[in-house]
């Protein structure tokens, strides 16, 4: 059955016409759903693919952003509810590698739904995680702390027009991912993948490998060439990766 489109929510780049399955694509802290345009038509006609359309950007620029990382699972889990009627895949990279692991907390717990698995990308595992406060510095320290992960143009941020509409968002999202600290490994019902730069400055391979203590159903670690935004110049081997584990062939 053929659901509806919440577009206020998601992005769906190159609809698939008969899907067996979605892939839920959930961005990092600052990021938009067009960092992940390409990814849409990536997956071949059997995976419908959904990016996350975070307020306080792009078409919601004029919507409050979410305060919490419990605020955003839970609309994020909400919103999603029209799409359970095939199965589901999570991809979360950074901040969006957390709130996957939350929304699918909520799924399992709330509505009796497991996904089929969960990609977690560039982020320490729950237990692990050690947050840091810069949401309360001021701006330059926001803007250095993008620019050393890599996750936006640093020409953009030099621009002070672009700087001054990006810069609510960014400081959201680091409040987000400042106030998530360490919690219980508390298990998923699916698999977990778990993905990382051998370069990355911000997570280990170490950190990345905790992710096994919340997946009883099974783990699989990949380390691939490159810094905190691997996948910008690995998306060809990401993309391989993750379609060898798509919704509905758990």
């Amino acid at each position: 059955m053929k659901v509806g489109f919440d577009s206020r929510w998601f992005r769906r780049y190159g609809a698939a016409a008969a899907p067996r399955g979605r892939l839920l694509v959930l961005p990092h802290a600052g990021g938009s759903a067009s960092f992940f345009h390409a990814w849409g038509t990536a997956f071949g006609s059997d995976t419908e693919v959904l990016v996350a359309s975070y307020p306080g950007r792009h078409a919601r620029l004029d919507e409050p952003c979410p305060g919490s990382m419990e605020e955003l699972a839970d609309e994020i889990t909400a919103a999603v509810l029209p799409f359970l009627d095939l199965p589901l895949t999570f991809f979360g990279h950074s901040m969006g590698a957390s709130l996957a692991y939350e929304v699918a907390l909520r799924l399992e717990s709330r509505h009796l739904f497991v996904p089929e698995a969960l990609h977690v990308s560039s982020r320490k595992a729950p237990h692990r995680l050690t947050p840091r406060p810069l949401h309360e510095q001021g701006d330059d320290a926001l803007v250095d702390e993008v620019r050393r992960l890599g996750g936006t143009d640093s020409a953009l941020l030099d621009d002070p027009d672009i700087r001054e509409l990006v810069l609510p968002a960014i400081r959201a999202d680091f409040t987000i991912v400042g106030t998530y600290g360490p919690r219980p490994a508390v298990p998923v019902g699916c698999p977990v993948h778990a993905y990382v730069g051998d370069a990355d400055p911000a997570v280990s391979q170490d950190d990345m490998g905790a992710w096994v203590d919340v997946a009883p159903q099974g783990f699989s670690l990949r380390v691939l060439p490159g810094g905190h935004f691997y996948l910008v110049e690995q998306r060809a081997e990401l993309i391989a990766a993750v379609s060898r584990r798509p919704a509905g062939t758990r």
